[in-house]
């Protein structure tokens, strides 16, 4: 009787079990597990081209796609700034987040940790050098100077490469707490020689440090990869590799490419120093009227000052050889039509040029931003009729006419007859609106960093020495 009694609740166990494993004991995947838990966790740092905090939110190239990401998946985005890059791959290592999107580059070392995503970029490590100062032409030259760079970072194993392989000699220092734009400051300042940094950051960092340049390239064109956890689940990986691969995807990295780079090479080493002169000498005195000015109309002020420095370098009484007058450069037609007495009176001229840039925003409500304030800073200098001009030459050549990217190819072609004879508004200088564009978004991100600075550094002259005697630093002597 007993023995019959423990076959059947053994047989009752078993059933158990089974029903158990076929209903609900099979664990889900990784992507299951994000859309239970309805968010997805980022790893990731500070740096102008990862991600950032400014006035509007967040911001960054890499922080974008991410969102992205997580709209694909029909999660929320969680983002966990790491301390260093060293945290960044123990934070996957044990589970802290889904994915890193850091601008990591995909390097052997590194593929030993982690998994990489396809690359959505490709950049070239570069030697950073001050003008005036110690230039080196090749990796031997580096011994000649001091040099630091990022510990962890790709940087830091294209070094030893070359130290193992061919330059013994070669020595530098590594510091875990400090990041790129420290580093180009110390360079700048001449509190160290070189420095290594990643192309596409030196691009977005150049013009805030006029006088440094690059030496040469430390290596040939890299990929730039998400990280993942080495894991049997590859269901996030995956998913990771469909979204990389859809259209809307790659129209959304050339719309980003173009947001956070496409303007980046209108301010050169001469232009950027000339701007930083001005901005010393002369914005103090109209700040207050930008200021005023954007509160009204609800612009940044930077923006505007941006504007008035592609319009007269700040000269209240500029003028063009078509009759355009003041610091913000306007006609007469728009001066009355704004109620603005004395186009030569700069308060007047920038709450006129203020008024005039949102009253054009505001007829492009149907445009996302920032392409909205894009699109309003060529009507701006090009009239709106051209710009319509060219919004329907975008949409007739397959463009989309709510996309800057697509819209500034359009612009010159309003330049040409076999275009401009269709359109409404005829021929005008098309080419000329791209560039006034492109070099007020460059100054308007010079403004915004110096700004930034100012707040963060009470004594910014000796920042840079201070954060070199803060920082851990360890040497990395020669192998001689």
């Amino acid at each position: 009787m007993i023995s019959g009694i423990t076959r059947l609740l053994t047989l009752s166990a078993l059933l158990t079990v089974c029903f158990g494993t076929l209903t609900g004991g099979v664990r889900p995947d990784s992507v299951e597990q994000i859309r239970m838990a309805g968010e997805i966790v980022m790893i990731t740092r500070n740096s102008p081209t990862t991600y950032y905090e400014d006035r509007s939110g967040s911001a960054g190239y890499e922080y974008e796609l991410a969102k992205a990401f997580a709209d694909y998946l029909g999660v929320e985005l969680k983002v966990t700034v790491a301390d260093n890059l060293n945290d960044i791959f123990s934070t996957l290592e044990n589970g802290g987040a889904s994915f890193a999107a850091a601008g990591l580059t995909q390097t052997p070392e590194r593929d030993r940790w982690v998994r990489f995503s396809e690359p959505y970029m490709q950049i070239t490590e570069q030697v950073i050098y001050r003008r005036g100062g110690i230039r080196p032409d090749n990796v031997t030259d580096l011994t000649r100077g001091q040099m630091v760079v990022s510990e962890g970072s790709s940087h830091s194993e294209r070094l030893r490469f070359w130290q193992a392989g061919h330059v013994p000699e070669l020595s530098w220092s590594e510091s875990p707490d400090l990041e790129v734009s420290d580093l180009l400051q110390m360079v700048a300042s001449g509190n160290i020689d070189f420095t290594v940094v990643d192309s596409n950051e030196f691009r977005v960092l150049q013009a805030y440090f006029p006088n440094l340049a690059v030496a040469f390239d430390l290596s040939e064109k890299q990929n730039i990869s998400w990280a993942f956890e080495h894991s049997r689940d590859d269901s996030l990986y995956k998913a990771a590799s469909d979204f990389f691969s859809t259209e809307e995807n790659i129209t959304l990295m050339a719309t980003l490419a173009e947001r956070y780079y496409g303007h980046l090479d209108k301010l050169d080493y001469v232009g950027a120093r000339r701007f930083l002169r001005q901005t010393e000498k002369k914005l103090a005195t109209y700040k207050p009227h930008f200021q005023k000015a954007a509160e009204l109309n609800s612009i940044d002020w930077r923006l505007l000052a941006a504007v008035g420095y592609q319009e007269s370098h700040w000269e209240p009484h500029a003028r063009s050889f078509t009759g355009v007058r003041g610091l913000m450069m306007l006609t007469l037609n728009t001066a009355r039509e704004l109620g603005i007495k004395n186009r030569l009176d700069p308060k007047q001229s920038i709450m006129g040029g203020s008024q005039y840039l949102a009253k054009l925003r505001a007829r492009l409500d149907e445009v996302h931003e920032p392409d909205r304030t894009w699109m309003a800073l060529a009507a701006y200098n090009v009239g709106y009729g051209h710009l319509t001009d060219a919004r329907k030459i975008t949409e007739l050549t397959g463009g989309n006419p709510d996309l800057w990217m697509d819209v500034k190819e359009s612009l010159p072609l309003l330049s040409q007859k076999r275009y401009y004879r269709y359109t409404r508004h005829g021929f005008a200088r098309g080419q000329e609106p791209v560039d006034y564009v492109q070099n007020i978004r460059r100054y308007y991100d010079v403004l915004v960093w110096n700004e930034e600075q100012h707040q963060h550094h009470a004594f910014p002259d000796d920042h840079e020495a201070m954060q070199l005697s803060s920082a851990m630093i360890t040497v990395i002597p020669p192998l001689l």
